[in-house]
């Protein structure tokens, strides 16, 4: 979603909102202690730190020199790890951390290094070496602002304000930016009110086909033994992230288990429901939403969860889906999994024909199974044959990420990371497309001010069958 944040922030990292007593008194009141050395045995201890005293050091400002060019007032939070100072360089330079060789006492600074035994100093001059990612050329055609497009190319805008009044809110004249998952749910239920697969005769849409993930859900009373099944439509996995959440996968397993209050005919009162739920519909591009905002009660507004959570490129939800799914997936898996032993070289666990169409299947289903993103021949044979012959394997490769930075839940930065059909990714700064490397885009999982995934898109690994 489009956001207003000025583009100094393309350039700076955020710091922590540091709460430091720079009087330094002790957690206990010393009210009651006396001087020793005093006549009248009354006067209060003393603070460890006098009150003219400096404030411990947390920030140090220094300057870097890379190549030829010199960045004069370069600020240290040192008590963060030096790969956030990496990442601060990295927006100055271009220069990826870890490719960044940074010069200090004792040798070259590592990420994980104690800044105390680094010995920095204020207004030190630190030498920096490395190789900058290569520049993507801009388009031919600069940025053109919605509000700049002609009327008939601002329907979907239009539609979506008029639909949804909260994605028109302004602020000093300009749209306030809003939450991107939001935007992003409502264009797609909007897009499936009106866009149907004209060859269905159940009038299936099109957006359900690419996006839609369907749901069978168990409801049960422990209390009153009442029991209930249903089935939904959602377009997004829900990441919920707990202290007990380290990865994707342990998020979207806790979000299949939930409980809910409601009226029970049984009891003629209100009383608590487990839903459990199973995916028994994969869609062809799988969205996921890392829940990384909520209400703070206590001080009544929105709060972000900073919490790392790391994510892979490749995405087996096999172990989330209904048994009926998982039968109706084994085939192809099988499929899959024969083309990358034969990739391997290894011998196939079933006999495979030898037929020229056989071949030309098992040299699809390789090509599927590389997940390299190098979409050329995979997605021109998904073009040549019947969508039907193409089947899902419960596997999904990353193709895109949306990360939010800053620390605040009403404010910061939205920035795309998309996967190119060459198989390089891009990152999209507003109208500043920079290379990135494939390593790099799992770094994006949190824990700082740094860039942290919100959304990540996966597409369907699929075999012909």
């Amino acid at each position: 979603m489009v956001d207003h944040v000025t583009t100094i922030y393309q350039c700076t990292l955020p710091f922590h909102e540091y709460k430091i007593n720079s009087r330094g008194h002790l957690p206990f009141s010393t009210s009651k202690l006396s001087h020793p050395n005093s006549k009248q045995n009354q006067k209060p201890l003393p603070s460890p730190h006098p009150a003219n005293a400096e404030a411990p050091i947390t920030m140090v400002t220094v300057s870097v020199k890379w190549q030829k060019e010199v960045y004069p007032a370069v600020e240290i939070d040192i008590s963060q790890p030096p790969y956030v100072f990496k990442c601060q360089l990295y927006d100055l330079t271009g220069v990826p951390p870890e490719r960044q060789k940074i010069m200090v006492k004792g040798g070259l600074l590592k990420d994980d290094a104690d800044w105390s035994k680094v010995g920095v100093k204020e207004g030190q001059r630190l030498m920096m070496m490395g190789t900058a990612d290569e520049i993507v050329k801009a388009p031919e055609k600069g940025p053109i602002f919605v509000e700049d497009m002609p009327e008939e190319e601002q329907v979907v805008n239009v539609v979506l304000r008029k639909k949804y009044p909260q994605f028109g809110q302004q602020s000093n004249g300009a749209f306030m930016q809003q939450d991107a998952e939001e935007c992003w749910t409502q264009l797609l239920y909007t897009l499936s009110q009106s866009l149907k697969l004209p060859s269905s005769s159940e009038g299936l849409d099109v957006v359900k086909a690419l996006f839609g993930i369907e749901f069978d859900n168990r409801i049960h009373c422990a209390e009153s033994g009442e029991e209930s099944t249903e089935t939904e439509t959602v377009y997004s996995l829900k990441c919920h992230i707990s202290q007990e959440v380290n990865h994707l996968h342990e998020g979207l397993k806790r979000g299949l288990k939930s409980e809910l209050e409601k009226a029970s005919p049984s009891l003629g009162r209100s009383a608590v429901y487990v839903k459990d739920s199973r995916i028994n519909g994969l869609p062809r591009y799988l969205t996921i939403q890392f829940v990384r905002f909520f209400w703070k009660r206590e001080s009544n507004q929105k709060a972000k969860i900073l919490r790392k959570v790391d994510y892979p490129l490749s995405l087996d939800v096999y172990d989330l889906c209904s048994d009926n799914l998982r039968k109706k997936l084994e085939g192809p898996r099988q499929v899959l999994r024969d083309a990358e032993g034969k990739k391997a070289g290894l011998k196939t666990s079933v006999k495979t024909s030898v037929s020229t169409a056989g071949d030309s299947k098992m040299t699809e289903a390789e090509e599927s199974s590389s997940g390299s993103g190098e979409a050329s021949k995979s997605t021109a044979q998904e073009g040549l044959l019947p969508e039907e012959e193409h089947q899902l394997t419960g596997i999904y490769d990353l193709v895109a990420v949306l990360t939010h930075k800053g620390r605040s839940a009403d404010s910061g930065h939205y920035v795309a990371w998309v996967k190119q059909e060459n198989g390089k990714w891009v990152q999209f700064d507003d109208d500043n497309p920079i290379l990135q490397r494939e390593e790099d885009i799992t770094k994006l999982s949190g824990g700082g001010d740094w860039h942290m995934a919100y959304i990540c898109m996966y597409k369907a690994r699929v075999v012909p069958m």
